[in-house]
């Protein structure tokens, strides 16, 4: 969901002048909820898909992968789009439409040997010149592209040597390329249907396993079964066709609904099972529960170091050890979310699995933090004072965007913190005024999750030139120049443990400076019938279709 980058005219990244985009591209992210775009998907379902029914939270209003960030977005796409190579859950890269690459020296070229035979749902070849299209579509500015772009920000040009060799020329050395390569916001789209970009958003054309066959919008999108398909990844349980005949996506907003229509069998399958209703379901002779822990960054609260209290790090360290979070998730997530240590979650490259334990609940120390940076008095609702002045906090939010009991994960932080006698102000926005607090920095405190396979996410959430008017995700201006430092060696050098020591130097930094409040790691939950077979998960965690079968079939 990020990043930036040019191609056809190298003229200067976009990104820097769509603060509008990169914005949309944090309140996806950080909710995962409503798209800001305003594409249409006026297509009507035409007929059914049959197969099977799978109901989500969300609906997007662009399936564009070049253009929506959303999660569901991904989750969509990858079942109508492949990707030059694949990542299994383990952070290993596979051969997909790329059967073959290579890494100059300088690590500035990667040179892509791809499949033959591969064929797009409208009939077109599979060819260098349409992977070349497909990646210069994502970095034109003309896309408006607020994740995906950022995914190539390394990215210069890709030339076709011929039909089957690609090479993709870099900026700079880019050791994220392949992952980045592997999701399905860089799914490769046909060159003819790209040519029609009114019509991108409603009507996506792949190589994947289903075609699209139709959107009726507030309700559904229906995909067919693409009885061509012989390219499917080498993870994958199978090869040929995907065994369903067709898969319908139906959105369904609300909790006790989408959970209704799964136990009544109206749907198969349900994303977003909301933590409370695990163990009900569990118990159910006939459904089952399945689980992926995301990858990527965790969901935190963000401190503003640049305004207000939160200036002194006495007064950061304090709220951070004032909440008591191993209460606070297990209570809130029925014990389904872990809590969360690092703003990497430990499934992550880098994990610094030594950081857990090192920042506990310690209200005796949040105490002695406050009084020691002046806050010592107290008003009449125990609410500490300095200068005339109420220890306050604000931390504005969207109702709308609100998933995975975050409100009262908000509420039971609140409650906390006015413990040790910080006020914190929690204001329900529209997005329209969120987003103008948000981009003019007028905020103490920030959340979000950010589900990504590589953990590169640090870079967009906290490098200096990752601000939203730069297209990234550093809502509060950080500037760091040791965590700079860290985060650029990190993307640069190929070395997975060189790596690994930049991104847990960036974690004990973050800690140290009590610059964010790691909440809990975002966990996938699926709710299905128990005659659904074969739903595995990718690596960003996203559930995958290809594999799915309904009872013997």
């Amino acid at each position: 969901m990020y990043l930036s980058t040019r191609s056809v005219a190298r003229r200067p990244s976009a990104r820097i002048r769509r603060p509008a985009a990169a914005l949309c591209g944090v309140l996806l992210a950080g909710a995962g909820l409503s798209a800001c775009d305003s594409g249409s998907a006026g297509a009507g379902v035409a007929g059914g898909s049959g197969g099977l029914t799978f109901a989500t939270d969300t609906e997007p209003s662009c399936i564009d992968p070049a253009v929506s960030p959303l999660d569901v977005t991904a989750l969509i796409d990858r079942n109508i789009f492949d990707s030059l190579v694949n990542a299994s859950p383990d952070g290993k890269i596979h051969p997909w439409l790329a059967k073959s690459w290579s890494v100059s020296k300088d690590g500035r070229t990667y040179t892509f040997k791809l499949r033959e035979g591969v064929k797009f749902h409208d009939g077109t070849p599979l060819d260098a010149a349409a992977v070349k299209a497909s990646l210069d579509h994502v970095v034109d500015p003309k896309t408006k592209s607020s994740y995906a772009a950022g995914l190539l920000s390394a990215y210069d040009e890709a030339r076709a040597e011929n039909a089957s060799t690609l090479r993709v020329a870099l900026k700079r050395p880019d050791a994220t390329l392949l992952q980045s390569l592997s999701t399905a916001y860089l799914g490769i789209q046909s060159p003819k249907a790209l040519k029609d970009t009114a019509t991108l958003c409603r009507n996506p054309v792949g190589t994947g396993p289903f075609t699209f066959a139709g959107w009726k919008q507030k309700q559904s999108i229906q995909l067919k079964n693409n009885d061509a398909y012989r390219w499917g990844p080498p993870t994958a349980a199978h090869t040929g066709p995907a065994k369903l005949p067709g898969l319908t996506i139906r959105f369904i907003q609300e909790n006790a609904v989408r959970v209704g229509a799964l136990n009544s069998g109206e749907v198969d399958v349900i994303g977003g099972l909301p933590a409370p209703n695990v163990r009900t379901l569990k118990r159910s002779p006939r459904l089952q529960v399945l689980s992926s822990q995301a990858p990527g960054g965790t969901y935190s609260v963000h401190l503003n170091p640049a305004r207000g209290p939160l200036k002194d790090k006495r007064v950061r360290t304090a709220f951070l050890r004032s909440i008591d979070l191993d209460q606070l998730v297990k209570s809130v997530s029925f014990g389904q979310y872990d809590r969360a240590w690092s703003q990497l979650g430990p499934r992550t490259l880098g994990y610094d699995k030594r950081i857990e334990g090192s920042w506990a609940y310690d209200t005796e120390l949040a105490g002695k933090l406050l009084d020691e940076a002046g806050w010592s008095k107290r008003d009449g609702e125990g609410y500490r004072v300095k200068d005339g002045k109420r220890l306050t906090v604000h931390w504005p939010f969207v109702p709308q965007l609100l998933r995975e009991q975050r409100d009262i994960l908000g509420q039971g932080i609140q409650a906390q913190a006015k413990k040790a006698g910080i006020q914190v102000r929690r204001d329900a926005k529209d997005t329209g005024t969120y987003s103008k607090q948000i981009f003019a920095g007028d905020a103490d405190l920030w959340d979000s999750s950010n589900v990504r396979a590589d953990p590169d996410v640090l870079r967009t959430l906290y490098a200096s030139d990752q601000t939203l008017a730069k297209g990234g995700m550093n809502v509060f201006k950080v500037s760091d120049p040791k965590i700079d430092a860290w985060l650029r060696h990190g993307a640069a050098t190929a070395d997975r443990t060189a790596r690994a020591k930049d991104y847990v130097k960036v974690q004990r930094r973050l800690r140290d400076e009590a610059l964010v409040l790691p909440v809990y790691v975002p966990t996938y939950l699926v709710g299905a019938a128990k005659d659904v077979k074969g739903l595995s998960f990718e690596a960003a965690s996203y559930p995958l279709f290809y594999d799915v079968s309904l009872g013997d079939s």
